[in-house]
């Protein structure tokens, strides 16, 4: 298995094989709690006019979508898990576009399959590659705002890389250097009420789903993510 890394946009659209679209705060986590409150089906989406209309589109839909990491106007939520945990969504649709995530599945369209990186389903994830046994597998890192170096995605695309090679992680030892970094620092910031505390433990809580989140195109700036279960 030859595992390759590569960054933002571009990286995306550059990847080949399996491809894990990196986006830890938060697009991905929130992705899964949206799974956890009973959504009947997520679209990602890149544009966020073209995420308005589909209000008008579809039946039951809720709408996240941040821009810098505030909820976008017209939006029901913003881009927040821990809010979301506490929210019913059962029998609902979720469009969801985001700052960086949702960029990254809309791009990869060079790859065989597009899978969702988070903390919160990371061994999940790698034990379903493993079982694909492909060829390759390409980390995208989207980083912050798509253009920036970030260290829960890079911290996460070494995680990942670790456990499918059979190599041990420490949770313990990310959470203590993401709890110190800069980009963690919104989180604990009370003039960033967008980004709460309990995002950062959200986002933190590794392994706590035995599912897999793959994106599968609906048109060139939209996908829908599907749940595939845990292999055991």
């Amino acid at each position: 298995m030859e595992l390759k890394f590569v960054d933002f946009v571009e990286g995306a659209q550059s990847a080949r094989g399996v491809a894990v679209v990196i986006d830890v705060f938060r697009a991905f986590t929130t992705a899964c709690y949206c799974v956890q409150a009973g959504a009947k089906e997520i679209i990602a989406v890149g544009d966020s006019e073209r995420a308005l209309d589909y209000r008008h589109q579809l039946p039951n839909t809720v709408l996240l979508g941040e821009r810098f990491g505030k909820c976008l106007p017209g939006f029901d939520f913003g881009n927040s898990p821990s809010v979301i945990e506490k929210e019913n969504l059962e029998g609902k649709t979720i469009i969801h576009t985001t700052h960086a995530g949702t960029q990254g599945l809309v791009n990869a369209v060079e790859a065989a399959q597009v899978l969702t990186g988070a903390f919160v389903n990371a061994r999940a994830t790698a034990d379903y590659i493993v079982s694909r046994r492909p060829e390759q597998v390409t980390l995208v890192r989207m980083g912050l705002n798509a253009n920036t170096p970030s260290d829960e995605d890079w911290l996460y695309a070494d995680y990942l890389a670790a456990l499918l090679r059979g190599e041990s992680v420490s949770d313990d030892a990310v959470e203590a250097e993401l709890r110190r970094s800069p980009f963690a620092a919104r989180f604990f910031d009370s003039a960033q009420p967008w980004s709460p505390e309990a995002d950062f433990d959200c986002c933190l809580n590794f392994n706590k789903f035995n599912f897999v989140l793959q994106a599968d195109r609906i048109n060139d700036d939209a996908c829908k993510l599907s749940v595939l279960p845990h292999m055991e």
